[in-house]
């Protein structure tokens, strides 16, 4: 892996001036967590034009390792792959034993994956819980389409988590809370169907798209035992 902290030419988009910006490569929270907050806050993205003073969210890959909790998280914008194919960066962590390694492609993943492990929950069953909870909030909507949803509320005490989702062509926040039963079942079903991705020592990708196929074997293996039941 690259050192932690590189110095990067940036040209600005508004004045076409040429700068120069620290950009951080790999961040331990463990070791500093001041490190997290400027992470979660999206203050270490944070560029200012030192010319005209345009400012900007940067971009660009990260690994974010919190050895406490046990979880890597690399942003890679626009990632679109189910499995990190880096030789040096999965050889440098290939032995590393139960610590949930993902990548994710924007910003608002990262951070939700980061909040979710944090949580002490499992990102697959939150996937799950996510995607269930979003069919029946675009139900609610008459049919609406909902293009993207985070988890933003986890209270063990009053049992609830709740889901942001965006919702329609203007995409509007909408937030719905559940009960954390439906959390359960969905991790009974990725503890059934998800056995070969936990063992996957790689970084993956664990999001809607990945829940969509778990929730799909889950259906299929309800059908077949439907129809094995009425031949019985």
């Amino acid at each position: 892996m690259p050192k932690s902290i590189i110095n990067k030419a940036i040209v600005c988009p508004m004045c076409g001036e040429l700068s120069r910006a620290e950009i951080y490569t790999s961040v331990n929270s463990t070791l500093s967590k001041e490190l997290r907050n400027r992470v979660l806050s999206g203050e270490l993205f944070s560029w200012t034009c030192p010319s005209c003073n345009y400012h900007a969210r940067l971009t660009y890959p990260i690994l974010y390792n919190d050895m406490k909790n046990r979880f890597m998280v690399y942003l890679i914008p626009k990632i679109d792959r189910y499995q990190l194919c880096d030789k040096e960066l999965e050889a440098k962590y290939s032995n590393l034993r139960n610590i949930n390694k993902r990548i994710v492609p924007n910003f608002n993943t990262f951070k939700e994956k980061i909040f979710i492990f944090e949580s002490g929950l499992d990102d697959m069953a939150v996937e799950l819980t996510k995607l269930a909870i979003g069919q029946t909030v675009s139900k609610k909507l008459g049919g609406s389409k909902i293009s993207d949803g985070y988890l933003s509320l986890y209270d063990r005490e009053s049992n609830t988590m709740g889901f942001t989702y965006f919702v329609g062509s203007d995409n509007v926040p909408y937030v719905q809370t559940a009960r954390l039963e439906i959390y359960g079942k969905s991790k009974d079903i990725i503890d059934r169907f998800a056995v070969k991705d936990k063992k996957l020592k790689g970084f993956i990708k664990i999001d809607r798209e990945w829940a969509e196929n778990i929730l799909y074997r889950y259906k299929r293996a309800k059908h077949i035992e439907k129809l094995n039941k009425l031949k019985e």
